[in-house]
């Protein structure tokens, strides 16, 4: 079983990304720790820390439910500039190393889901 985000449109040519929901928690534990936290330490996640101590762009994808709910486009285009920062950063060896190009991949993948939501408004599903 896994995990769709997708935009809520309706067209089956519209661009989407999947992981299996252990794939999805990796993703998500890999941005936190782009952001300077460890998603455990969370609330939501098996620690104490508020996410209200937390200041990034990204904490409506981080802090989500796996398999049900949205976010709006709003949501999304204001996290696109961060997602983008983070791919355009500098990581010595990144070729030689598959896991950290199938983060740098996926994020990509999530970028290129999230404009298509800006730009047809309509929501990120999560399915």
């Amino acid at each position: 079983m896994g995990l769709m985000l997708c935009p809520a449109d309706d067209e089956v040519t519209s661009p989407d990304i999947s992981w299996s929901h252990y794939g999805f928690n990796l993703f998500r534990k890999w941005l936190a720790q782009t952001e300077g936290f460890t998603l455990p330490e969370m609330v939501g996640f098996g620690g104490n820390r508020p996410w209200s101590s937390v200041t990034t762009t990204l904490a409506p994808l981080l802090d989500h439910p796996d398999h049900e709910g949205d976010l709006v486009p709003a949501q999304c285009a204001a996290m696109l500039p961060r997602l983008e920062a983070i791919i355009g950063e500098r990581r010595p060896h990144t070729a030689d190393d598959p896991i950290l190009q199938r983060r740098i991949d996926d994020t990509r993948q999530l970028i290129d889901v999230m404009k298509y939501c800006v730009d047809k408004d309509v929501t990120l599903d999560f399915c």
